[in-house]
């Protein structure tokens, strides 16, 4: 009987060592496989920010050039509009002189100076001059604010101005916020405090804006599509952003725009990479996520959103003026 006991306490003693020994191979095995999956989920973003780091440097280069060859007939034509002008102002003053010499021409000239219409074409020809010098005007804008957008002369982390950054991604996103057949203009309110230059990846930063200042298109036109024209116009699209310096040592750029919000449970998953509320084709699910790498990795910021369901989205920027530490990633 003793020995039956001393053999039952043995095997109850090998029976907790082994639960022990399991329990304790589980924890490991558990341990290792959450290490590895935060390792395939950091080698996923670091794959995907490289492919979209690729990509947004052979856009830079395409931009780039195309805003080259623009630019060159541009800057001819918009040079020889001066001249232009300047002729054209000279013959207007000879066809006066003429007029003040002989205030009664021959019946001949006169057919062909009714026909013509001297004066609407005096008139007129002045116009044309003035649209055609803003349009080339506005070419060369948009030209600059391309290559400023691109900045392939300007990876390297140096001082940049946040206002310039955010003016040339709305010159490039007109096309987007002006007045289309189903609803009136978006409006851009610019509510921008006295920033300093702000040492960042200036062609990075550009790329946040874009994609945030394009979201909130997006959510205003998901919202538009249950409003009539007359409706919005009443109550018109707005994005507003805003700029302060919080202290001398941190910059925030607050983007907001006042659609339809979004969900507490969409809001958790925003910067995760691949996740898209948007239609198949619409949206790939990684601007968010290589925004906030760009502003948290990339510049040591902060970034966040905040939204109230029915009211609209506002996403908070929070970089330093300064980097002491930074080593470039």
């Amino acid at each position: 009987m003793l020995q039956q006991q001393a053999a039952n306490e043995k095997l109850e003693s090998y029976s907790q060592s082994l639960e022990q020994k399991v329990l304790l191979r589980t924890q490991e095995l558990q341990e290792k496989n959450d290490h590895l999956k935060q390792l395939v989920e950091e080698l996923h973003r670091t794959q995907t920010q490289m492919v979209q780091s690729e990509k947004m440097s052979s856009l830079g280069q395409l931009v780039a050039g195309v805003a080259h060859e623009i630019n060159n007939p541009v800057n001819f034509i918009h040079g020889n509009l001066e001249h232009l002008n300047t002729y054209t102002q000279d013959l207007i003053k000879l066809v006066q002189a003429y007029e003040q010499l002989i205030p009664e021409p021959p019946a001949a000239l006169q057919e062909t100076l009714t026909e013509i219409d001297l004066e609407f074409l005096t008139e007129d020809l002045q116009k044309i001059l003035q649209s055609m010098r803003i349009g080339t005007g506005r070419i060369r804008e948009i030209v600059l604010s391309l290559r400023n957008f691109s900045r392939l002369n300007e990876a390297e982390f140096k001082p940049a101005d946040i206002h310039e950054g955010i003016d040339n991604t709305l010159l490039i996103l007109q096309h987007r916020l002006k007045a289309k057949a189903e609803r009136p203009e978006i409006q851009v309110i610019k509510d921008y405090g006295d920033l300093p230059v702000v040492e960042c990846y200036p062609g990075q930063l550009n790329q946040v804006f874009m994609n945030l200042i394009t979201n909130s298109i997006d959510a205003l036109e998901e919202a538009n599509q249950a409003r009539s024209f007359q409706e919005i116009s009443e109550h018109p699209n707005v994005i507003r952003i805003k700029t302060q310096l919080l202290d001398p040592e941190w910059a925030a750029i607050m983007i907001s725009d006042n659609g339809t919000g979004i969900p507490e449970a969409v809001r958790s998953r925003l910067f995760d990479p691949f996740f898209t509320t948007k239609p198949i084709g619409k949206g790939t699910g990684l601007g968010l996520s290589i925004s906030y790498q760009i502003v948290v990795d990339k510049h040591k910021g902060q970034m966040h959103c905040e939204s109230t369901p029915g009211q609209g989205t506002t996403f908070v920027i929070r970089i330093p003026v300064q980097h002491k530490t930074l080593v470039s990633a």
